[in-house]
């Protein structure tokens, strides 16, 4: 993660030392309704992130809410042994949870560095319109794990029974799905950053003074 989190400092640096006066001039820069249609595009995805994060959070808390419901009907068991079982099944269904919890929210932690990246590079003229694309791949790929999980947590706390051979499949299922997902996530994700890295080389380059020694030869 250091190796590819490290790619932003390298491209924003890169850019930031070779193009010191490059943003004074309008020169080469988008026009006025092409930035105003992208500046359009981009809050409806803010909204639209904002308004699954939300959705999300719901479902998650829902989640707990049955899991928690489903710890407390423990205590109405007079048997000791099966109390033991019991819990034991709710720890190691929350344990479960929260693991592609977390594997969740680190994907969306880089989804939202990636994203930030880009529109610091959008507001200096270079093109992130491979990267944004790249981005919106991650955004789709992390939202289906987020269904995955959902489905998942569902599944796990419904009821405090064992789970049933086909229950045992599903889940197995989609576990597998959620990671597969997770990946591509992630795989989605560096080649934003690659393209973005590719970005900033052509906009040094586009910028560069050109050079007049050839027509001094001539004179």
């Amino acid at each position: 993660m250091k190796k590819f989190l490290g790619l932003f400092i390298v491209l924003v640096m890169a850019f930031a030392w070779s193009t010191p006066a490059v943003f004074a001039e309008d020169d080469g820069l988008p026009s006025d309704d092409f930035k105003a249609k992208r500046e359009e595009v981009r809050e409806e995805m803010k909204l639209k992130r904002e308004e699954m994060r939300k959705e999300w959070e719901a479902k998650r808390e829902e989640a707990k809410t049955k899991m928690e419901a489903l710890r407390e009907s423990v205590k109405a068991e007079k048997d000791e042994a099966k109390v033991k079982i019991k819990e034991a099944r709710v720890a190691g269904r929350e344990k479960a949870l929260e693991r592609f919890d977390t594997a969740v929210e680190r994907m969306n932690s880089l989804k939202e560095r990636v994203t930030a990246q880009i529109e610091k590079l959008t507001a200096k003229g270079v093109d992130t319109e491979a990267a944004e694309g790249f981005v919106a791949t991650a955004e789709t790929k992390l939202s289906l794990a987020k269904e995955k999980m959902a489905e998942a947590a569902t599944l796990l706390a419904t009821s405090i029974d064992q789970l049933t051979a086909e229950n045992k499949t599903k889940l197995r299922t989609l576990a597998q799905e959620t990671q597969v997902l997770l990946k591509e996530t992630r795989a989605a994700l560096i080649d934003a950053v690659k393209a973005l890295k590719e970005a900033v080389k052509a906009k040094i380059e586009a910028d560069k003074p050109a050079d007049d020694s050839d027509d001094d030869s001539d004179e």
